[in-house]
């Protein structure tokens, strides 16, 4: 099978590309094609044709996206609809990687694939505008829904925590946004399952379990060896972060469970990721 990686070259890309060894997988990044650009989206999936084409390529900075809208759809809504008219006229089917950020964090139970969406930050509402005009499109599709992401292969919380550690006294996080941590090898795996099973629909895919930001910084900490280093819960409010996060997003892993796919706890995904990064060459 033919599997075109869109995205080849970030966080998530970068682990699809070493998780899947089964299939003819064929990296791309902005370098290769602008998903904003419809002509170059053609020119590549064209000359590649592909069986499967992974939609992990997005702007994911969600303060960004508050800041510069209009950037936030055109790549996560327009380069969705272009790549869904490229894939049409070559029979691809397409699998896109969204987010948690689709719900507005209003309820109390994990969120299942049918619960209606409500975003609260332009991140999420042009993830869910790209959702909708795949899900509106003439091909083969199947969206996951992810969270919280972390991996060695770009920056990410984990990251974010250990380096304060190095040089601040105390850490202060937010305690009170609960979601489920995400590992990138855990996602790519799962992605990879789903598509060689010819999924189709909506799957939400995370790692199992939940937390606050306040309980992963404690226990990245924790498992680093560094749990002396105090973190103090503050607020959302207190963030003062520009874009608006859902106080719960967790979602639920029924949807993925139902493809007979499991993921590890948050817990145990955290370990492998502190192990590989230790591993890493130094930069």
């Amino acid at each position: 099978m033919r599997v075109l990686i869109l995205g080849a070259r970030g966080l998530l890309g970068t682990d699809l590309l070493k998780e899947w060894q089964s299939d003819e997988l064929i990296p791309a990044g902005r370098a290769e094609a602008d998903l904003r650009d419809l002509s170059q989206v053609e020119k590549l999936i064209l000359g590649i044709r592909p069986e499967w084409i992974i939609l992990s390529a997005a702007y994911t900075d969600v303060d960004g996206c508050e800041q510069n809208p209009e950037r936030a759809f055109a790549v996560n809504q327009t380069g969705v609809e272009n790549v869904a008219r490229a894939a049409q006229s070559i029979a691809a089917r397409v699998f896109l990687v969204s987010t948690d950020y689709v719900f507005d964090g209003k309820g109390t139970r994990p969120y299942e694939t049918t619960d209606p969406i409500a975003p609260l930050n332009v991140y999420g509402a042009s993830k869910a505008a790209g959702e909708t005009a795949l899900s509106k499109s003439q091909i083969a599709w199947c969206i996951g829904r992810t969270s919280w992401l972390f991996g060695v292969h770009g920056p990410s919380f984990p990251d974010k925590i250990l380096r304060a550690a190095e040089t601040r006294p105390e850490l202060s996080v937010v305690h009170d946004q609960i979601g489920s941590p995400t590992y990138t090898r855990d996602l790519a795996r799962a992605i990879r399952d789903l598509v060689v099973m010819d999924a189709r629909g909506i799957v939400h895919i995370t790692n199992e379990g939940f937390c606050s930001w306040f309980d992963f910084a404690r226990e990245i900490l924790a498992q680093s060896g560094r749990e002396s280093i105090p973190v103090l819960p503050i607020t959302t409010d207190q963030a003062a972060r520009p874009a608006r996060r859902p106080n719960y997003s967790v979602l639920s892993p029924a949807s993925l469970h139902a493809f007979g796919i499991r993921t590890r706890p948050w817990q145990v995904a955290l370990r492998s990721f502190l192990k590989e990064k230790t591993s890493q060459p130094a930069q």
